[in-house]
């Protein structure tokens, strides 16, 4: 049983801390999924479709983590709409697939995703900002991917473009700049 003190909201330095270690390994994840996608995935469509799934699968555990860390969900609750987002993507891929398989419509839950999940980015970097350096890459990030939603909806609403894992990738690659430079701001502000 986790207990509340466990819980209770982070100071100021060791928030930091964290989220300088928590930006990394995002960024670290995106630069490996961005890779794989590019490569296996974009070679072995199964191995695509795995990596569909585990991307909102991450988010999703990488929010409830950092909130966890950070207040708990009721403390951070753009974080906690964004674990049910990311699940709830997680799982329509999986019946996307299931059923329908359709490649082009697992790619358009993906951008959905990516508007929803940029929106919820985007409130945290603002909230966060008052009290944590290093939330700016946050705040674009998450503007960005809102933009970004638009661009992949429209590759998966175009029956004639074969679509593939890769053309997430870009989007996903944008997330590891962002993140990285998360990391480095809050890294430089010690």
């Amino acid at each position: 049983m986790i207990s509340t003190a466990a819980l209770a909201p982070a100071s100021t330095a060791s928030s930091s801390s964290w989220l300088k270690r928590y930006y990394g390994a995002r960024a670290l994840f995106s630069i490996v999924w961005v890779a794989l996608a590019y490569t296996i995935g974009k070679a072995q469509p199964t191995v695509g479709i795995a990596l569909l799934v585990i991307y909102p699968l991450w988010d999703c555990a990488a929010n409830g983590v950092d909130a966890a860390r950070n207040g708990g969900l009721r403390a951070n609750p753009s974080q906690a709409l964004n674990v049910i987002v990311s699940a709830i993507v997680t799982l329509a891929i999986v019946l996307t697939v299931a059923f329908s398989h359709d490649l082009h419509a697992a790619i358009g839950v993906i951008g959905i995703w990516a508007g929803l999940s940029g929106l919820l980015q985007l409130a945290t970097g603002i909230r966060r900002r008052r009290s944590v350096s290093g939330q700016w890459p946050q705040i674009l990030s998450g503007a960005q991917s809102s933009l970004a939603a638009a661009h992949i909806l429209m590759m998966a609403l175009s029956p004639l473009l074969i679509v593939s894992v890769a053309d997430v990738g870009l989007y996903a690659a944008f997330g590891a700049v962002y993140f990285a430079a998360s990391a480095a701001m809050l890294q430089l502000k010690r």
